[in-house]
């Protein structure tokens, strides 16, 4: 229950864990890849045999680089790589190779738009680089075992500053986050593959009396969904603030500290894993078989001349130049090969809006039937920009653009040409269409009536009389020009 005269902040940090779309793992050769059967894509390296020397992956680094700059974070002249030593059943080697005091980037920024239209400027304090651990399968018939595939994978950590103060704003700046890393290449951040997983820190800033009372430190681990992380956050909001309220003067920072909880998404609840672990709890130390990384600045330059147009200028963009709604623009910015098709359509001479509707209509469904984003369905600029055009003319009318855009993935005929052969060019001589009219009006004479009484019923009498002409034609009439002659005849 919350006291009215209390003031309740929320202070919330973001540990966001993003595995890299590299093609082998960040110390090793071993394949990069979801989804191959158990512990196929393991090597000396990256179970940390002895007498192995692990090589870093360039790409890894160039992604983190690219992720930091694209922060405004400032990348390291020198960073280096440390031994954070802990065991775990899914990390063999004892040690997780990771960055300690010199992270590649830090002191970043990511404006986050929010659902009213404000937004919020989440500062990052780091995003380091190290890689995974692997993972403990808990539901095979004979008990738990471990996969070690994804151990060695490369992995970026980026760190907020806990500058949110609610579930939305965390949400919020974590859907943005995945859109900015799918948009730079860096991750496909599928979070049913666990590219990306969220660790929040959460507590309460509690003002009664003119008195601020700071709650325990909570940080929930693995949360690999957002609804999870919605979830975790909105009960430790509710759990701490009714755990101050019974024990005021105990329930508070200085006298509990930090903790670790682990969250359940059948009951909704958080629940206690262990105290929080500190650094010195980890022993870091230099790792003595990797050598320090020192980007030069043609390096960085190259890199940052690759970040290119981000995806929240993009969507403006849309908006001032295309003139295409802010729902339009925000689902054609959610990843860059998407937003690229639309702009090479659109180069390439079709009216932008009419782009739109065949991308955001039969493009988007096919996108979600198989999984992909629109980019991905096999659409290229130039026919989709033909298709556009013949729309746009009336060549085509918007049933028949839907069949060609079907026919058309597969890239073997052009949009005219698939038109041509399955009889789909709109028909717009004005005697064949006047006879379809003619023949829909004799066959529907209480159709007709309602429309010249125009009563109540004569608008659903009309568009029924004008599908019956569509429906005659086989979807090749002009609605427009049917409705024209309708009108005509029936006014």
């Amino acid at each position: 229950m919350v006291d009215q005269n209390d003031i309740v902040l929320p202070i919330i940090g973001l540990e966001i864990h993003v595995e890299l779309d590299t093609q082998t793992k960040m110390f090793c050769r071993c394949r990069n890849r979801f989804g191959d059967p158990p512990n196929t894509n393991v090597c000396p390296v990256c179970i940390g045999m002895p007498g192995v020397l692990p090589v870093m992956n360039r790409r890894a680094v160039e992604l983190s680089m690219k992720v930091g700059m694209a922060l405004g974070c400032q990348v390291a002249s020198v960073t280096k790589w440390d031994r954070k030593s802990y065991w775990y059943p899914d990390l063999p080697k004892n040690y997780q190779i990771s960055q300690y005091d010199l992270p590649l980037s830090s002191n970043g920024l990511l404006e986050v738009p929010l659902a009213d239209g404000a937004t919020k400027a989440v500062r990052i304090l780091r995003a380091h680089l190290e890689e995974d651990a692997g993972k403990n399968v808990h539901d095979l018939p004979s008990g738990t075992g471990v996969d070690l595939n994804r151990a060695g994978v490369p992995l970026l950590e980026i760190v907020s500053q806990p500058d949110m103060n609610s579930v939305e704003e965390a949400a919020a700046y974590a859907r943005t986050m995945q859109r900015l890393v799918r948009w730079l290449g860096a991750s496909l951040a599928n979070m049913q593959m666990g590219h990306m997983r969220f660790e929040p820190n959460i507590n309460l800033h509690i003002t009664r009396g003119g008195k601020v009372h700071k709650t325990p430190i909570v940080e929930v681990k693995n949360l690999n969904s957002f609804r999870s992380l919605e979830g975790a956050v909105a009960w430790e909001i509710r759990r701490q603030y009714a755990a101050w309220q019974e024990d005021p003067e105990g329930f508070t920072i200085e006298r509990q500290g930090k903790q670790n909880r682990g969250y359940d998404d059948a009951t909704g609840q958080t629940v206690f894993q262990r105290g929080k672990e500190e650094a010195h709890d980890y022993r870091y130390f230099p790792d003595p078989d990797l050598v320090s990384v020192q980007p030069d600045q043609a390096w960085l330059q190259a890199i940052a001349d690759s970040i290119g147009e981000l995806p929240l200028a993009r969507r403006q963009r849309y908006i001032d130049q295309y003139r295409l709604t802010f729902k339009e623009a925000d689902a054609l910015t959610q990843d860059a090969p998407t937003g690229d098709l639309l702009d090479a359509a659109v180069a390439a001479g079709a009216d932008p809006k009419r782009c739109v509707n065949l991308m955001l209509s039969r493009g988007s469904a096919i996108a979600n039937e198989r999984g992909c984003s629109i980019a991905q369905i096999g659409l290229s600029p130039a026919p989709l920009a033909e298709l556009a055009i013949m729309l746009h003319s009336g060549q085509v009318n918007a049933t028949a653009a839907a069949k060609i855009f079907d026919l058309m993935l597969d890239g073997r005929q052009t949009p005219a040409a698939i038109a041509a052969e399955q009889g789909l060019l709109a028909v717009t001589e004005a005697g064949e269409v006047e006879a379809w009219v003619d023949a829909a009006i004799a066959a529907n004479p209480q159709a007709a009536g309602d429309v010249r009484e125009g009563g109540k019923k004569a608008k659903k009498a009309f568009g029924f009389l004008t599908g019956q002409v569509m429906q005659a034609s086989r979807g090749a009439a002009n609605p427009q020009q049917v409705q024209e002659i309708l009108t005509r005849k029936l006014g």
